[in-house]
């Protein structure tokens, strides 16, 4: 059986400092369940990393990525914190900084997870872009059960998508 080529659905939009790479997902189930998707140790280790400390604004928690070889670990710091809609993340490690938001919105059951990752000048968006719908794809499917998607699918499928969007 051969799975689909995933198709991305990430935009870049100009800002002040640079530049912020944006992608949605839509889920059938209330916004609680998704925010707990994202902010929960449990739930997040099953798709992008799980995390230990204590969590709050201004806080740093400590992260495992259990998805990628070696389990690097980082610190990350939460820079706003407002359940079950709004988080903002920031951190730097080998590859650069990470500045992350995650913002919420419910409607008739339906809620939408729009995800920010505010870009540096350097940041090369034909790298990160196919990284983070991986990740979100792989966030669908820890909800759904699905097959898990492969990031190899992702990274040299969506590389024109996101060069083309820097023209």
């Amino acid at each position: 059986m051969t799975t689909p080529t995933p198709t991305p659905n990430g935009r870049v939009e100009p800002t002040e400092t640079g530049r912020d790479l944006i992608l949605t997902r839509t889920f059938r189930a209330p916004i609680e369940d998704v925010w707990a998707s994202i902010t929960e140790s449990e739930r997040t280790a099953r798709w992008f990393a799980s995390w230990t400390g204590t969590p709050g604004p201004g806080r740093t928690v400590r992260f495992r990525m259990t998805q990628e070889e070696g389990m690097p670990e980082s610190d990350l710091t939460i820079v706003a914190c407002e359940p079950p809609t709004h988080l903002a993340v920031s951190s730097v490690d080998d590859f650069g900084s990470w500045h992350l938001e995650a913002t919420l919105v419910e409607t008739d059951g339906v809620t939408e997870l729009t995800f920010v990752h505010h870009l540096e000048a350097t940041t090369d968006v034909t790298d990160v872009g196919p990284g983070w719908e991986f990740y979100l794809d792989l966030l669908v499917a820890s909800r759904d059960g699905t097959t898990p998607p492969v990031f190899g699918d992702y990274d040299t499928s969506m590389r024109p998508h996101y060069a083309a969007l820097l023209h």
